[in-house]
């Protein structure tokens, strides 16, 4: 296993899209997203990694940052990072993405990419290395930070829906989602009592499930991901941090 593909089998930790609704204006949301800094080791075959994952307020909504680096021997073998970044708005129907940039100096396929959300005109427009895109939008797209944070609203309230769409810099894909359960999960942070919520794009043999708490606004303890069957990357959080407004 490569460390060079840590992004595509961390990363669909960004699972999920609303049902194609159109825009609605900014109204409250039944219960708000709660800004927090979080820190997860991470195992892929026998190569460490670090995630951390902050979710900051802004005046008219939010702003995300995820960061994804090598650790240990893995450092030795591959140097760089993948940081994304991208603000949105949290609405009573779901998450509405406004900008979003994407740098990664970590895989082999390293990739830029910064774009933005033009939801009265319905299209996506910016740069993908350093390539003019302009993408008409049909119904709510997430990008693959934004995405985390529409499952965490919709567990919030009353619960994930079947089907999510995904905007992965270079192809849009559809993730079928689905509730596989309660467990109780003990990781370095602590034992908490989780839901998990397990996910998988149409016609791919990969399978990634997050394990939300409930109290600690349905962040994810434990990300596992199955390919055929089998293990091929675990993430438990370390540290969690409630952040203040």
């Amino acid at each position: 296993m490569k460390y060079t593909s840590l992004r595509r089998r961390l990363l669909p930790f960004a699972i999920a899209c609303l049902p194609l609704l159109a825009a609605a204006a900014p109204v409250p949301a039944e219960q708000a997203l709660a800004p927090y800094s979080a820190e997860y080791n991470v195992k892929i075959s026998v190569l460490s990694g670090r995630l951390t994952t902050e979710l900051r307020p802004l005046t008219d909504g939010y702003e995300a940052l995820h960061v994804i680096e090598p650790v240990g021997m893995a450092s030795l073998l591959k140097s760089g990072q993948i940081s994304e970044q991208s603000r949105f708005t949290e609405q009573a129907d779901g998450i509405r993405g406004s900008w979003y940039q994407s740098e990664d100096s970590l895989s082999s396929d390293e990739t830029r990419a910064e774009v933005t959300f033009d939801w009265s005109a319905s299209e996506l427009t910016g740069t993908v290395n350093d390539e003019d895109v302009r993408i008409a939008l049909d119904g709510i797209v997430h990008d693959r930070v934004a995405i985390q944070y529409q499952l965490m609203h919709d567990l919030l309230n009353g619960g994930a829906h079947e089907r999510y769409v995904l905007f992965d810099i270079d192809e849009f894909k559809t993730l079928i989602v689905r509730n596989i359960g309660i467990r109780r999960i003990s990781t370095p942070a602590g034992k908490f009592t989780a839901v998990g919520i397990q996910h998988q794009a149409e016609n791919s043999s990969r399978v990634t499930t997050l394990w939300c708490v409930e109290e600690l606004g349905y962040v994810p303890v434990l990300i596992e991901q199955h390919r055929k069957g089998k293990l091929r990357m675990r993430a438990e959080l370390q540290t969690y941090t409630a952040l203040t407004t």
